[in-house]
């Protein structure tokens, strides 16, 4: 296999312009700020790298107890990570893990989070792997607190710790029917302790805390508004921020003027290189004050949507062709000797993570030290960032990230946060930067455009003989096909990219399991067997075979036979240590051609399950954002704009849109728990998409599906020359 991540790409971003690397840059180097103005080049290997797990060396987990957990003296447990809550509901299953090991309650527990200054390092959250990488690491935490602190009681005592017992926040001593609680054997200080890997940890069939429905933490919070966002920061004397922004990629400034803007009441106008920003009283003032700003761009001219998967196809990055990832048996003569065969296209559109907080920061300087309150997946990357930009120490920089309202992998950069503290420094005060809907849509980099090429055989029997999966550009997550097949030859192409483009909740799995996915449904139909019967006879992972079985009971699959105007369909893969199968149910109305989902049922399972109620959340939110990808959502340019840069011309799902969800949870305790943030998404579009031909007989290969607000017909025009 080769493990290269993805296409490396650099950009001039916010200020200027966005233009193709000239070379490729190392692997660990996510963001540089060069020069005077402000350059950010984004990284593409790393940023996918991420995702993976791979890509940021040069750091290792804290040993140290105290590094990680702190008991005061009046019980109360204060945790540290550097993971952060982004709407996954982390915050909660990893205290429910800690309070388990710990033997305490759920609520003595406070989640320290996301902060540079007060948190271990850590390589940010993404991937699906804060469950399982955080969660082993803070539990063994609490079992060696556990233990610490039961030695100590042993020690006031003068017995064996092997005799005494915690649970519920303190260490008895059965024997003499004494005992203390853990404020008073800890007495606030530092747990000193150098910790192996080697603790006992609590088996998941023997779990009280964890693996419970435990309601989200602070979330009653969430619900009256009294949790502060990124974007609800405020500092005293703080100003408003905001950037001019070129009105095209690779654009070159041609003529400045901002005498205008520099009149207005409390405005001033800050120039660094090509970074051009002002800050002002309040948000209103900052963005009156940015139109009085007169700018000329040269624009050059660029490519569009039209014709993008051919030259996807036709420009590899840097000139070469990574050539194979898997090559198993030989794939020309299985095919030319196949009793039946299928060779399709698919494509996916570039689309925006359209979270619904834009990028926030809040930047402050007080004696020469920094501090950034912003939302971001990897606060240790931004301080980072920041320390690069304005050439600081470690010490001198500090990031913290208040819970924030989404990601989807779209916050690993921290734009705003070098555009705020750029401001801060020349303003001399506090300054708060949002991003308006525009600028996130048009700046932040967007889940990769792909074209996946794929050729099969089968025996007339039904079994698979030979399988050939290219994709160009989207990425090579999950490209390789669980079914067992002899001859296999998987291809990831990395590609020049006309949009800047990154990491995305799931990666390139959604594509290349919707591309397959869909085949698979195309195979079975020629070889004449029902889809979910063709897949089972291909399969002999027993995980991935419970999934399919589950989800097929629960949603009734062959009860009922597909319509015209109602279509069944089914899909489903692996990725990340998680098993998802997608039963889809959808209704076609003969007169408009519009689709609509009616119904989803989803069986799922990652190991032991720590939060049922979270994961089932997790899980219907990634229903639902599948549906956006599957159907509507796509970004469209020409001449380096985005012609679509507002809700109003970008589709989301609406409530309208939600169809009925039914999740079906596989809890194999047996098992480590895995993460569960971003499989969920990547059974739904090739469900719907099954679907749909089953109703109509039109086999649908272009994500989205149905662009003109669910109306089936629309050709992709990437595909027109």
């Amino acid at each position: 296999m080769n493990h290269r991540d993805e296409p490396v790409t650099e950009f001039v971003q916010g200020s200027l312009s966005a233009r193709p690397c000239i070379s490729e840059m190392d692997r660990r180097d996510f963001l540089k700020v060069l020069g005077g103005g402000l350059l950010v080049c984004l990284t593409q290997t790393s940023s996918w790298a991420q995702e993976s797990g791979r890509g940021f060396g040069g750091h290792e987990l804290s040993k140290e107890l105290s590094a990680w957990l702190h008991i005061a003296a009046d019980g109360e447990v204060k945790v540290f990570t550097g993971k952060v809550e982004v709407g996954q509901n982390i915050r909660t299953s990893l205290a429910q893990l800690v309070a388990e090991e710990l033997r305490v309650p759920f609520d003595a527990i406070t989640m320290v989070m996301g902060d540079t200054d007060l948190t271990p390092w850590d390589m940010g959250t993404f991937g699906s792997r804060t469950t399982p990488t955080m969660g082993p690491q803070l539990r063994t935490m609490a079992a060696a607190a556990r233990q610490m602190l039961l030695e100590i009681a042993a020690q006031r005592w003068h017995v064996d710790p092997a005799g005494l017992t915690a649970a519920g926040g303190k260490v008895t001593d059965p024997q003499n029917t004494r005992s203390l609680a853990y404020g008073e054997l800890s007495r606030g200080e530092k747990l000193v302790k150098t910790v192996s890997s080697e603790e006992r940890l609590t088996p998941a069939p023997e779990w009280k805390i964890a693996g419970t429905a435990v309601p989200k933490a602070e979330g009653r919070d969430f619900v009256t508004g009294k949790h502060k966002y990124p974007s609800d920061i405020t500092r005293p004397e703080m100003m408003f921020g905001a950037v001019l922004r070129p009105n095209g990629f690779n654009a070159a400034l041609a003529s400045l003027d901002t005498s205008a803007a520099e009149k207005l009441p409390g405005v001033k106008v800050v120039r660094d290189g090509d970074f051009i920003g002002l800050v002002a009283p309040d948000a209103f003032a900052a963005q009156r004050a940015l139109a009085a700003i007169q700018a000329k761009w040269n624009v050059p001219a660029q490519s569009s949507n039209q014709g993008l998967f051919a030259y996807l196809k036709n420009n590899p990055e840097n000139g070469r062709d990574d050539g194979p990832q898997h090559v198993s048996g030989s794939v020309e003569p299985a095919l030319a000797g196949a009793d039946l065969k299928l060779e399709e296209q698919y494509s996916v559109a570039y689309i925006a993570h359209a979270p619904l907080e834009p990028r926030a920061a809040v930047a402050e300087w007080i004696d020469g030290k920094l501090t950034v309150w912003t939302g971001t997946q990897r606060p240790f990357g931004v301080r980072d960032e920041l320390m690069q930009a304005f050439h600081l120490s470690p010490a001198q920089v500090r990031v913290i990230q208040p819970d924030m309202g989404s990601g989807y992998g779209g916050k690993h950069t921290g734009e705003a946060a070098v555009e705020a503290a750029r401001l801060a420094k020349a303003a001399g005060k506090p300054v708060k930067v949002v991003w308006t809907r525009s600028e996130e849509f048009t700046w932040a980099y967007l889940r990769p455009a792909g074209l996946i090429e794929i050729k099969a055989g089968a025996q007339h029997n039904g079994t698979l003989v030979a399988w050939e999966h290219h994709n160009y550009n989207s990425g090579p997550a999950a490209i390789g096909t669980p079914y067992s097949v002899a001859n296999q030859l998987i291809q990831y192409h990395a590609a020049k990219s006309p949009l800047r483009q990154g990491s995305y909740r799931g990666l390139a799995s959604t594509a290349n399991h919707f591309a397959r996915e869909s085949h698979m449904d195309g195979m079975a139909h020629v070889v004449s067997m029902d889809p979910l019967e063709f897949r089972l006879k291909n399969l002999t992972d027993p995980r991935l075979q419970a999934v399919f079985q589950a989800a097929a009971e629960k949603f009734g699959w062959g009860r009922l036979k597909s319509t015209p105007e109602r279509g069944f369909g089914i899909a489903g893969g692996l990725d990340k240590g998680g098993y998802v199968a997608t039963c889809a149910e959808v209704e076609i109305d003969a007169a408009s051609r519009r689709v609509r989902i009616r119904r989803i049922v989803q069986a799922w399972e990652c190991g032991a399950i720590v939060n049922p109620d979270g994961l089932r959340n997790q899980l219907a939110g990634a229903i639902v954002q599948g549906i956006g990808g599957a159907l509507f959502e796509r970004i469209l340019f020409a001449d380096g704009r985005i012609l679509n840069p507002h809700f109003a011309q970008y589709r989301v799902p609406r409530f309208s849109d939600t169809p009925q969800i039914e999740v079906v949870l596989i809890d194999r305790k047996d098992l480590p728990s895995a993460g569960a943030g971003e499989t969920g998404l990547v059974g739904v579009a090739p469900a719907v998409g099954n679907a749909i031909f089953a109703a109509s007989g039109i086999r649908l290969r272009n994500m989205p599906m149905a662009p003109r607000s669910g109306v089936l017909g629309e050709p992709d025009p990437g595909f027109r020359s």
